[in-house]
This record gives C-alpha cells, structure tokens and sequence, in this order.
C-alpha cells in the first residue's frame, strides 16, 4: 500500500516525488501518527482535521489525505472532494485486494459479544483479525478494515447503526461473505418510528449478497425472520426455536456461572456451558457457533472454546470484591430488553442473596422513553431487588416511581440524577454478600460507579 496506489483508490493523483514506499499506518488523530503515516483530515463536529495537516507533517506523515484547496501548498496532500468517503474507497480496495473472508455482523444487542465469540472460534484454526473496541460505524469501520493489509484469512467486523441507511453504506464498505444478525430490539428506537422500522434498517445486512454469500440469523426472532426470505445465498439459523440450524435445548439460567444447554448442530449434538451471562449470550455463542461451523471448525473445539470465554470489559464481566459481594459490571451500555436479560441473571441470585441494582437512564428511546422506563422499573421489582439506585432524567425518575408502585418498598429505591451523586450512596449501601448490577446508557456515566465500587471494596 503505497501513496500512489492509495491516491488511485481515492480518485487522485500522487504529485510529489517518490510515493512508492510502503506507507505505515492509516489514521485520523494526528497524536498517534508516527514516521511513515498517513493522515486522514475529517472534519468532525468538534473537530476539523484540517487543523492538524501541519502537525501531521510535523511528526513525519508520508502523506496526508484533505479537502481540495486545504493542502496548505504540500505536494504530499492528497486533495479530494470528501476525505470521510475517501477514507471509505480505500478501505474497500484494500479489502477488495486480498484474500481474506469477510464476516460482519450486526442486530440491535450483542453484536460486540458476538463478534468477540466469533473471532475466538475462528482462531482456533484461522488467522483472524476485528474491529478494536467499538469502532463500528462509518469511520470505525474504515479504520479497522485496514487491518486487512496483513491478509489475514478471517476479518470479523461488527456494523452498528443508528439511522436508516448507515448498515447499506457499511455492508458496502466491507463486501462481507458472511453476515449474522442477531436480533431486532428497541436499542435506538427514539429514531424510528417502530420496531418494525428497525428491523427494516438492520434488513440492509441482506443487500448485495450473492448465491455464494451465507447468512446467520436469529430463528427466534420474528422480525428477522420475516425479512430474510429474500436472501440469495445460503441461510443458517440458530436459536431454541424447532428447526434451527444450531439449537438449544434444556437452557439453563446459572445466574452468576453463566448458561448451559444442550445443542444439536449439523456436526453432531454436545452439552454446552459459557459463563458470559444471560439468554442473551447464549444467543450470541450459538450464532458465532454457526459461522464456526461454517468455516470447518471442529464442534468440540467450539464446546471447549466456550467454556472459556470471558465478556468484554464493563459488558457483564463479574468480579468479586472483599466480603463476599459480587459486582456485574454491565456499565458499557444499556436498552430495554438488554436491561430485561440482565435482570434475568439477578432473579435467579435474588433467590439466595441480597441483590442491589443500580439502574442508569436508557438513552435514544425518544417518544417511547417514559413508557420503557416504567416497564423496566416493573422488571426489576418482579427480579426480587432488594435496593435499587436510578441515576438519569425525567424517564429514569420514572423508572424509579414504577419499581415502587410495583411493590419495592419506597424506602429501597433512590434517584440521583448523576452518577458522581449517586457513587457514595451506593458504596455506603452495599453489603457484605450482595450481589450488584450496574448497567445504564454510556451517556449517564454508571462506569464510574462500577469503578468506584471496585477502588472502595475491592
């Protein structure tokens, strides 16, 4: 990958001397960059990257993609209409020049997970790289595809949306063989005028596939269903639901040691267990069991694979602090129904040990947000919380004023609307022997009561 053929892929011309050394990195913050990289300047609504060219130079940039007219005079800019849609054209034809199998992956809840567990099975057998972190979406992406300049056989990348049209623009980014989508939830819904319209936009995983293409999709969830019928290439299920390609049976909630189930899979039927929490995740273990599959791993490199994960950070990672409390730290993000499947986790403790949850706002529901709230307030009365903390607005006040009318008792449930507010109180709450769930919107900040938590009775 050189600067005349990146200039090439982007639709314009290398102009300075030389150009055809291998370049570094790809990036688009100028304080990572080092000797022999490529600067991305895309402007931001904080930010415009425009500012930081010089910089870029400064610091030993081989050369520098920007706006027309705001190359500053350096004949290593490349100037171009759109640096973001740049950005994207290169990343294709970087993914269009190798070998390497494409799997993407989307659905309203557990797409990191499921893209962790896939990535985990397939390097039992396959060089295989994925996104970092979260960088899912219309930069991230880019970004990650990169990594395909080491030909790996197998990139595992995760699209995430928020607006209809934002899955079609990845999907052609990253021409994937493979595509799994998980399931439909209300994640976002302030954005659509309906579940249905969700579903629509994650349906945009479908388009451009071929006869040769493979898709992975959830066999309980209706709204998927009902949209993959126009598939052109090979479809396989997963799910508890009769019929599915890759199907559980017998599940069992093990609360804090995670799920177990029998599976029955076109490679034979073996007695499962994870300890990622929750219906959820087995959902997620049984899709990445699918693509595992399908790419010739072996099942009981799949059932021992599994037995070993552990959740990504502040995704319900359990950790234990001193005198005996458990801590679920879920605090990466939060939805209705993934609130509803954490909740699941802490009935079935609740049966033997105090539980305390502490409940951030849910962000991105719009008009349905008060409504949503108050379902989940009842939820988690109904999962036997012995205290509860809601940190938020209007709607996790809500929240709040549900959980008591549902017959938690007044006294056990306290608002904060900040989250620094409501750390103390928390830490000075929890007992010896409790069991605590954090989880809330990125936007409420719950991590930090998680942390304050672990500094404070670790």
């Amino acid at each position: 990958m050189t600067l005349r053929w990146v200039a090439e892929a982007v639709g314009t011309t290398w102009r300075a001397g030389g150009g055809d050394s291998e370049i570094g990195e790809v990036v688009t913050d100028s304080r990572t960059l080092r000797p022999g990289d490529l600067f991305v300047a895309l402007r931001g609504p904080r930010f415009d990257g425009h500012a930081f060219v010089a910089d870029a130079f400064r610091a030993g940039a081989a050369g520098a993609i920007v706006e027309r007219g705001r190359g500053q005079g350096d004949a290593r800019a490349l100037e171009v209409e759109d640096t973001l849609a740049a950005l994207q054209r290169m990343a294709h034809a970087v993914r269009k020049a190798v070998g390497t199998r494409v799997v993407a992956i989307t659905g309203s809840a557990g797409k990191t997970t499921t893209k962790e567990i896939v990535a985990a099975l397939l390097a039992t057998r396959w060089r295989v790289v994925k996104n970092t972190g979260n960088l899912n979406n219309h930069i991230g992406l880019p970004v990650s595809l990169m990594q395909l300049r080491t030909e790996p056989d197998v990139a595992v990348m995760e699209l995430g949306m928020n607006h209809a049209g934002e899955i079609r623009r990845l999907v052609e980014i990253a021409a994937p063989e493979v595509r799994v989508w998980t399931n439909v939830g209300d994640a976002h819904v302030g954005f659509f005028d309906s579940a249905d319209a969700i579903a629509d936009a994650k349906a945009e995983i479908l388009e451009g596939a071929a006869a040769d293409s493979v898709l992975v999709c959830n066999a309980d969830d209706s709204r998927v269903m009902a949209r993959v019928g126009r598939f052109p290439g090979k479809t396989l299920t997963f799910g508890e639901a009769e019929g599915a390609t890759v199907r559980a049976s017998a599940a069992r909630n093990l609360g804090i040691r995670g799920m177990s189930a029998d599976v029955v899979t076109p490679a034979g039927r073996r007695a499962m267990a994870t300890p990622l929490l929750g219906h959820g995740n087995l959902a997620n273990v049984l899709a990445a069991t699918a693509v595992a599959l399908d790419f010739g791993v072996g099942l009981d490199a799949i059932v021992s694979e599994v037995a070993c994960l552990q959740p990504a950070a502040r995704r319900g990672a359990v950790g234990h602090l001193r005198d005996g409390i458990t801590l679920i730290d879920d605090s990466y993000n939060s939805s209705p129904s993934a609130l509803s499947r954490a909740l699941e986790v802490v009935a079935h403790e609740s049966r033997d040990r105090r539980t305390v949850g502490v409940l951030g706002e849910m962000l991105e529901l719009g008009d349905h947000a008060v409504a949503l709230h108050e379902a989940s307030g009842r939820a988690a009365a109904a999962a036997g919380l012995g205290r509860l903390f809601v940190v938020g607005g209007a709607a996790a006040r809500a929240l709040a004023a549900a959980a008591v009318a549902a017959g938690m008792p007044p006294l056990s449930v306290t608002y904060f609307e900040k989250s620094e507010e409501a750390a103390p109180a928390v830490v000075a709450a929890v007992e010896a022997g409790d069991l605590v769930l954090v989880k809330g919107s990125r936007g409420t900040r719950t991590d930090m009561i998680a942390d304050r938590l672990v500094a404070e009775l670790g």
